[in-house]
């Protein structure tokens, strides 16, 4: 079909209240709002002031109550305990009410805040649900952070409820989430009332007296509360993203601007019908987990998919083809990194052809950038569109997409396609100058930002408009780098502290990596800039090989070299690259590039939080020692 992409990003542009207002009507609400934006306080912004609704309520009940009770609304699928359950939208209702019952008898209130320190298991979702239904305000911590990481947290919510499990899986392998909850507690200057445990049969958690209380049983007991209507702009979550002090920032996200435009996104950006099954192959703890395995899903009348399990290793290469063949996955939402661990062990995508995908419409990409090579090979196994898309945790939704629901634009391999409606991206110079087309700068949206995206940080207003909008004022600044082509489309290259300057040349990180990337023994890569005394930085490439590659690593270096050199030219000074076995990445896939230029340039670092796998840093270490880093002189 023709796409109606250029006319809606017009009209969202022109008459951003009009078409906002026009998207609310997707939602139940309790009480119409006053104003449909309010800008009085710039540069701040509120959607939907005067409104009155309740998340929960437009995510399970209203559903139940227009005859969708029997349709399945999640799914959880534990390929590491060989168990799937389906929950109906009618079952879903029933058991988040009475999960808010036992929240509310242990004192849980509107605007109280309750702490989600779970694995990837249906009462991880039921408990954000009852928050929601409460006018609670969950945050949710990856299940399996540090104590130390979990304190900040705790001190900074303040929460009166904790909620947890006995233990979260990686593989195989139990990790014990309650000793580490409780050393947490331990040292945190704020306790919690009160803690939930969900006991999980492969470790069982003991219990402090007083304090916790089985989730079971307390479930078991309670009374099934009602939804409590909230205002709009009242809080629904706080998710905790990294700040550069070591402080985490809480993004704060509200109740009718989320939902208003998550369900907006549903049909518009990833083109699924109500009753279609949706899978974001991500976790709870992050914002993708947020919005597009919990509330985005459900806001719009889908079966959503909930995933305890990894795209390799649980049990092969082909799990997420089995999951979307059972399950009947209409859309697929994943990393880049996922994808290229399934290519690096099947190269030939032989797993795809042993199950029927006949359902399967779209893949989507986003977390990371996705290199062209990535792309190309799951367009040519899947012979599906594969969509790559580009957000962030602030936003809480797409920012630049190809929105399939509108009728999908032609791609451009290397680019997320063009803004969302809502969105006027712009890229700037140092001085906020926007660029000429085809130049790479600093991208920024312009305000107001769109319902959905953070109106502010937990209590921290200053610390807001610090991190985000003082750079570039009128301003949200990405802390992306890229450019936007004479055709409108957006490339994102890199996070700004990723484009390196060599001898006075700007040069994107990642347009090295898609070179690298392109070569056909390569599964996945990373460059970074490394302090040189000469030209202040220079690139340094670091390779991953495919499954089966047994040449000399010598001879891919000097081919990758040879190609970066074809491909970009010798302003790049690429020349040193190391075969290493896997990169360090955050347990979302990216890739922590910051943290391996610390490594090279010889200066400390702490081991973010996030990490996969602390002990591959060390193999970094090696690695770079191995060419020279950190360079002596």
């Amino acid at each position: 079909m023709a796409s109606r992409y250029d006319e809606t990003y017009r009209r969202s542009m022109a008459d951003p209240e009009g078409f906002w207002a026009d998207a609310a009507g997707a939602i139940a609400w309790d009480r119409r709002w006053d104003t449909v934006l309010d800008t009085s306080r710039p540069p701040f912004a509120r959607w939907f002031v005067g409104a009155r609704l309740n998340t929960c309520f437009n995510a399970l009940d209203r559903h139940v109550a227009a005859g969708r009770g029997d349709q399945a609304a999640l799914i959880h699928d534990s390929p590491v305990t060989g168990a799937a359950r389906a929950f109906s939208y009618r079952e879903l209702t029933d058991t988040v009410a009475r999960a808010a019952g036992a929240f509310r008898a242990l004192g849980v209130g509107q605007s109280d805040r309750v702490l989600v320190y779970m694995p990837m298991i249906p009462e991880a979702v039921v408990a954000m649900l009852a928050c929601a239904r409460l006018g609670a305000v969950h945050s949710v911590v990856f299940g399996g952070f540090a104590p130390n990481e979990l304190v900040k947290r705790i001190d900074d919510a303040k929460p009166k409820l904790i909620v947890s499990a006995s233990c979260g899986l990686e593989g195989a392998r139990a990790i014990p989430y309650k000793p580490l909850l409780d050393e947490a507690i331990r040292l945190a200057a704020i306790k919690p009332d009160h803690c939930l445990i969900k006991q999980r049969p492969q470790v069982a958690a003991a219990l402090e007296p007083g304090r916790d209380l089985d989730w079971d049983d307390a479930v078991a007991r309670a009374a099934p509360a009602d939804c409590v209507p909230v205002a709009a702009t009242d809080p629904l979550y706080i998710l905790y993203t990294s700040g550069t002090t070591g402080v985490p920032k809480g993004v704060v996200r509200d109740n009718g601007g989320h939902a208003v435009a998550l369900a907006w996104s549903m049909a518009n950006v990833y083109g699924v019908a109500p009753g279609e099954v949706f899978w974001a192959a991500s976790d709870v703890g992050w914002v993708v987990g947020h919005s597009y395995i919990v509330y985005a899903p459900l806001l719009h009348g889908c079966t959503s998919i909930l995933y305890e399990g990894k795209p390799v290793g649980t049990p092969d290469a082909g799990a997420y083809w089995r999951l979307i063949a059972q399950h009947g996955v209409a859309a697929l939402f994943t990393a880049p990194t996922a994808f290229r661990a399934i290519k690096r062990e099947d190269p030939k995508g032989e797993h795809i052809g042993r199950y029927d995908l006949g359902r399967f419409r779209t893949l989507f990409l986003a977390g990371e950038r996705a290199d062209p090579d990535t792309v190309k090979w799951a367009e040519d196994r899947l012979r599906r569109p594969v969509i790559d898309h580009w957000w962030q945790t602030e936003t809480g939704w797409p920012m630049g997409a190809n929105c399939v629901g509108l009728g999908a634009l032609p791609i451009k391999h290397g680019s997320p396609t063009k803004p969302v409606p809502g969105y006027r991206i712009e890229v700037l110079d140092e001085k906020a100058r926007p660029v000429a087309a085809g130049q790479i700068g600093a991208i920024a949206v312009k305000l107001p930002l769109p319902p959905g995206c953070l109106p502010t940080l937990w209590h921290n207003d200053d610390g807001f408009s610090k991190s985000y909008l003082s750079d570039f004022p009128g301003y949200y600044k990405t802390g992306d780098a890229g450019f936007i082509d004479e055709d409108g489309y957006l490339f994102i290259m890199a996070r700004t502290d990723d484009i390196i300057n060599v001898a006075g040349h700007r040069l994107s990180t990642g347009g090295m990596e898609e070179v690298l990337a392109s070569h056909p023994d390569v599964a996945e890569c990373a460059v970074i800039g490394a302090a040189d005394a000469l030209k202040g930085q220079v690139p340094v490439g670091f390779l991953v090989l495919k499954a089966g590659v047994n040449r000399p690593h010598a001879e891919i270096v000097a081919e990758v070299v040879r190609l970066v050199r074809e491909r970009i030219g010798p302003v790049a000074s690429f020349c040193t690259a190391t075969v290493v076995q896997r990169l360090p990445k955050t347990r979302s896939g990216k890739i922590l590039r910051g943290t391996m230029v610390k490594i090279a340039d010889g200066q400390s670092y702490t081991t973010p939080a996030t990490i996969d796998d602390p002990v591959i840093l060390d193999e970094i270490t090696v690695a770079l020692k191995g060419i020279g880093y950190p360079e002596k002189g």
